[in-house]
This record gives structure tokens, C-alpha cells and sequence, in this order.
């Protein structure tokens, strides 16, 4: 034959159109990993480059049993499209089943065809090839050619083996994702969970009644966006407190920003909060977001907002009157929405008396005040917040701790200065000096605590009328008074034995066995 010779050029003609299918099936493919679509469209470009008037495109089912139509292509719209194919069933199972290629020059042919499926022309040629995924076959890609191209089937069938590789590969790669989609999600909500747990009401410790009332002004404030102002001394939990309004509510899958506005002076104060433009001065390498920007939908957590400057405060009324801000050295107004929570240790309306914060500003963050004890003030949860830093500290070291009542004793006469922040480094110190665990009275005292001298009766033993003592002290002195024996006591206190069982269990004392 010469190169005039009709049937080099028709071969010709085949080769250029099926080069051009596969170019933009492979472009296909590349756009998108919604297979249903994808697929669809693939299915269409077959038609309109090799003349494949008829397609199917079959992939298994999640349960392994089955395979079912992922994409349809000139079929009779009566079709339904629910029609399931089981391993070895119809011609389809065949394939799947044996993984190789089927090439039928009459569809009628073939003692597997089920004429009442109808998806198919009976008296058609026919192709039908695996899909394979690595050394896995998930489906099936069957196509009918015109009955005119009878004689290049086998070369069709070579075609459509190379379109089913390329589909295997975007079929593979669509379950890596979302596979891996899954796996993410899956491990946000576990996050998310342990996060709420971490940072719920629950882990703040405190059953006085002054604490509960925080705890309500918490759950409260924690529904709506509403701007608070955390207001305590040193150490009191005011980060923590920030932290359980933010995911306690609506924002929680939102972001929680903080930044502690003493730790920065003005000029890189600014450019944290609000961000910088690239060239906005000497370093400014790149355009960066603020963590205002960054906090937007969610929310940013300021601490020690009474030490800002007077010209800063200016800048952050405006943000937080108009959600407006422009980064330094930018010309565009951003909008953020962004809930805002303060804290201070400072007295802010002395400072407003002084001309130090300006008075609208510490209005419109004192929105919600919420003002949380010393632990002077609630000696009473001392035991449970000991108790929970041991296991913290404990978590730390890698090894059982424990404390001692007599330990707890000392801790509850000590006026924590620096409060719960003081309190831990004491418990951390005195497990670090503790060679088998135990921490003592004695651990206790060399780690900076100086015991106060409770008023005693006569013989030694602590006067159960004093004041002075909280109700945990009281019964743990009676208990050691009567050598632990609950009902002697309980005659002590003038209670009965259910009584001080009770109170046992509720003070979390350790009852000793004598």
C-alpha cells in the first residue's frame, strides 16, 4: 500500500482523532475530583472525537458486592440509572470479574447479555474494559462504536484500555482524598471535642459561691458576641476564662487569637494588630495580616489592655466601634468581624481619673465586666485546685503524685499573692523535691510557703471553734483529734456519722487508716 492508499489515511484520520480524545480526556480529568461530572464530560468527549455513541461508566460500591453506574452517555432516558451489576453478571460483571477486556462484534452475541437491562444496542459492536486502580479493579468502562468501524474494534479496544488506565488513576486518587477528607474531618471534631472539654466550664475549678457567679456570667456572655472585659489580679485565670467564653460559644469553629498587649512596645504593637503592607518600613518584607485579620470570625483575646498608650488606644476604638482597620502603611479599609475579649490587673476607672485610657474606650470594652477572684478569696476550692495541678504536674513528670492533708493545710493559710499562678510553681517545686512521689508538709514549706500557727487548746490539739478555720479544716482537725474514727468526730462537730461521711466525701479528704 502507498501512503495514498485509503485505508493508511483513515488509520491516520484514527490516529489524529483518538490523540486528540486522549489529550482532552487527560484535561478533563485534570480539572476536577467530582467523579460524577467528570466523568460525564469524558464520556461526551469520546462521542465527539471516535464516534462512541453509547457509554457506561460502572464503579464499585463501598461494599464490595456490587458496581453501580457513575456515568451514562447516549442512553435512552428510561434508563434506570440505579440498575446494579454483580461480579460475573451481564456482560459488565464479566468484565469486572475477569478483569480483561471484552470485544464483541454483536453485543447479542455474548451468552452473558441481559436483553432486558436495555442499556445497550443488541445488534452493535461492543467494548468493555476493566478500571483498574493499582492491582484492584473498581469498575468498568463499556462503549459502543458505530456498527461502520467493525473493522478497527481491536484497535478501539486498545483505545479504550488506555482511557480506563487513566480513569483508575483519578478513581484512586479520588478516594485518597477523600479518604483523607474524612480523616480530617474526623480529627477536627475529635479536636474540637477535646478542645471543649480542655477549655469548657468544667475545667475551671471552683464550687464557691463566689466563683459560681462567674461561672453564670460566663455561660451567659458566652452566647452572644458581646465585648467583655476580664478583669483580676496577676494569675487568677483570666486566659483561661477567655478561652471558655470563645468555645462555649457561637465562634467556637472559628478562630482564638490572643496576644498580651505588654509584651510589644507601640510601633510593633500596631503592626501586630493590624497587619503591615510590604515596604511599610525597614523589614517589611511581604504583606502581612494582623491578628485581627487573622482572628475574623472568631475571637481575639487582648491581655493587659491597660497597658497601651494613649495614641494606640485611639487606633483600637476605631476598630472596635466601626470593625474597621487599615494595615500599616496600606490605604484599603478592611472590615473584620471579630469578637473582642480584654483583660487587665489595673484599676481602669483610677486610670480614666488620671487621664491614662480614655474614658470611651474603657467604656466600650467594659461591655460585659467580669471580675474574678484572688485566691484569698476562696481558700475553700484551694484542695480541689492543688488536687488538679498535682495530676497536671504529675502528667508532666511521667510518674504517680500525691499530697498529703497536712500539705493542704499549710496551702490554705498561705495568702497566695500570686494565686493560682503561685500556687502551681509551689506544687511544682515540691514534686520536684519529692523523691517517691508523696508531697508533704515538709516539701511544701521549702518550696517558699510559711506556715501559719493555727490557736490551740490545750494538749496540742487545734481549736475547733476558731474562726480562722474554713469547714475543711475543721473536720480534718476533728478527724485527727479522734484518731480518725468517723463517729467520734462526728460527736466533735455535733454532726452525725452521715454527716461528716458526707463531708467527707464532698472536702475530698483522704481518709487515713489508723
Amino acid at each position: 500500500m502507498t501512503a495514498s492508499d485509503p485505508l493508511d489515511a483513515t488509520r491516520a484520520a484514527w490516529l489524529e482523532s483518538s490523540l486528540e480524545a486522549l489529550y482532552r480526556v487527560s484535561r478533563v480529568l485534570s480539572r476536577s475530583l467530582e467523579l460524577r461530572e467528570t466523568l460525564a464530560e469524558l464520556l461526551r468527549v469520546l462521542d465527539e472525537e471516535c464516534g462512541f455513541n453509547r457509554a457506561l461508566v460502572t464503579l464499585s460500591e463501598p461494599d464490595g458486592e456490587s458496581m453501580a453506574i457513575s456515568a451514562l452517555h447516549g442512553v435512552d432516558s428510561t434508563i434506570d440509572p440505579d440498575i446494579r451489576w454483580r461480579a460475573g453478571e451481564g456482560v459488565i460483571g464479566s468484565v469486572q470479574q475477569r478483569s480483561r477486556p471484552l470485544v464483541l462484534l454483536r453485543l447479542a452475541e455474548s451468552p452473558d447479555y441481559i436483553r432486558q437491562r436495555g442499556v445497550f444496542d443488541a445488534d452493535a459492536p461492543f467494548i468493555g474494559v476493566p478500571i483498574r486502580a493499582a492491582h484492584e479493579t473498581v469498575g468498568v468502562l463499556a462503549l459502543q462504536p458505530p456498527l461502520a468501524v467493525r473493522e478497527r474494534l481491536d484497535d478501539d479496544a486498545h483505545f479504550a484500555e488506555m482511557v480506563a488506565n487513566l480513569i483508575g488513576q483519578t478513581v484512586r486518587l479520588s478516594r485518597q482524598v477523600r479518604q483523607e477528607r474524612r480523616d480530617i474531618s474526623e480529627e477536627r471534631d475529635s479536636l474540637r471535642r477535646t478542645v471543649r472539654s480542655h477549655f469548657g466550664f468544667d475545667s475551671i475549678i471552683g464550687h464557691t459561691a463566689i466563683m459560681r457567679k462567674v461561672f453564670d456570667q460566663v455561660r451567659q456572655v458566652a452566647k452572644w458576641n458581646t465585648t467583655v472585659l476580664v478583669r483580676g489580679e496577676t494569675g487568677t485565670g483570666k486566659e483561661l476564662i477567655a478561652q471558655a467564653i470563645h468555645y462555649n460559644s457561637p465562634r467556637a469553629a472559628g478562630p482564638f487569637v490572643k496576644l498580651n498587649c505588654a509584651a510589644l512596645p507601640e510601633n510593633l504593637l500596631e503592626s501586630e494588630l493590624f497587619g503591615h503592607e510590604k515596604g511599610a518600613f525597614t523589614g517589611a518584607l511581604t504583606q502581612r495580616k494582623g491578628r485581627f485579620e487573622t482572628a475574623d470570625a472568631g475571637t481575639l483575646f487582648l491581655d493587659e489592655i491597660g497597658e497601651i498608650s494613649a495614641s494606640f488606644q485611639a487606633k483600637l476604638l476605631r476598630v472596635l466601634q466601626e470593625g474597621e482597620l487599615e494595615r500599616v502603611g496600606g490605604v484599603r479599609t478592611l472590615r473584620v468581624d471579630v469578637r473582642v475579649i480584654a483583660a487587665t490587673n489595673r484599676d481602669l476607672e483610677l486610670e480614666v481619673e488620671a487621664g491614662k485610657f480614655r474614658e470611651d474606650l474603657f467604656y466600650r470594652l467594659n461591655v460585659m465586666p467580669i471580675m474574678l477572684p484572688p485566691l484569698r478569696e476562696r481558700v475553700e476550692d484551694i484542695p480541689e485546685i492543688a488536687s488538679f495541678l498535682v495530676g497536671k504536674v504529675a502528667k508532666m513528670q511521667g510518674r504517680p503524685l500525691s499530697i498529703t492533708d497536712s500539705a493542704l493545710r499549710i496551702l490554705l493559710h498561705h495568702a497566695w499573692p500570686g494565686n493560682v499562678r503561685e500556687l502551681e510553681n509551689c506544687i511544682e517545686r515540691a514534686a520536684v523535691m519529692s523523691e517517691d512521689g508523696v508531697i508533704d508538709r515538709d516539701l511544701v514549706l521549702i518550696s517558699g510557703v510559711e506556715e501559719r500557727v493555727s490557736p490551740m487548746r490545750g494538749g496540742g490539739s487545734v481549736d475547733l471553734d476558731d474562726p480562722d478555720l474554713d469547714e475543711r479544716e475543721r473536720v480534718i482537725a476533728a478527724l485527727e483529734q479522734a484518731g480518725w474514727v468517723q463517729a467520734k468526730a462526728a460527736r466533735l462537730l455535733n454532726m452525725t456519722p452521715r454527716q461528716i461521711a458526707y463531708r467527707i466525701q464532698t472536702l475530698n479528704i483522704k481518709v487515713r487508716q489508723i
